[in-house]
């Protein structure tokens, strides 16, 4: 039997906040930039800890093309990567939504908590991190992900339908 509705509240995506469950991906904040190719390009490093090695992974780089969700939408599950960490970086550059559950045991609906990733963001979720998939907005459009390739599943769900989350951009 579905609970009653559970809204989550949409906060901005600040570093500071997402640290328990991986990094914010974002150039100019915190990572200072090195000047190379002869004056014309910036780089800016170590944004985030890919974790893609256990167990014999590999990195591997994907592209996700995603529809918009429309708003408002009930959840309906959450998965994580026990082995790998997962990194979504979106191109070119757009709005989604971050709906994320500290690792441990499948979270309740007070756990999960909502992210507003503005233009010039990406997240990488540390490995076992609770995460709904993908939620793009606006026109939807495409995500460079980082993830761990190997022989092995490494994905687990966990069904949100009976505990009635709910979430609007």
């Amino acid at each position: 039997m579905t609970v009653g509705q559970h809204w989550l509240t949409v906060e901005p995506l600040e570093a500071r906040a997402f640290a328990p469950f991986g990094d914010v991906i974002e150039a100019g904040r915190g990572a200072a930039p090195r000047t190379i190719n002869e004056g014309f390009a910036q780089r800016f490093d170590a944004l985030a800890r890919l974790d893609v090695g256990r167990d014999g992974g590999q990195a591997m780089l994907s592209l996700f093309r995603a529809k918009p969700r429309p708003m408002p939408f009930q959840l309906r599950l959450v998965e994580r990567h026990l082995r790998g960490s997962q990194a979504f970086i979106p191109y070119p550059p757009q709005r989604f939504l971050v709906v994320i559950a500290p690792p441990g045991p499948a979270p309740t609906r007070e756990q999960l908590r909502c992210f507003m990733a503005s233009e010039g963001q990406g997240v990488n979720y540390a490995a076992g991190t609770w995460h709904h998939p993908l939620i793009a907005l606006d026109d939807g459009g495409d995500f460079l992900v980082i993830d761990r390739h190997a022989d092995d599943d490494d994905c687990e769900e966990h069904s949100l339908l009976e505990a009635g989350v709910w979430v609007k951009a």
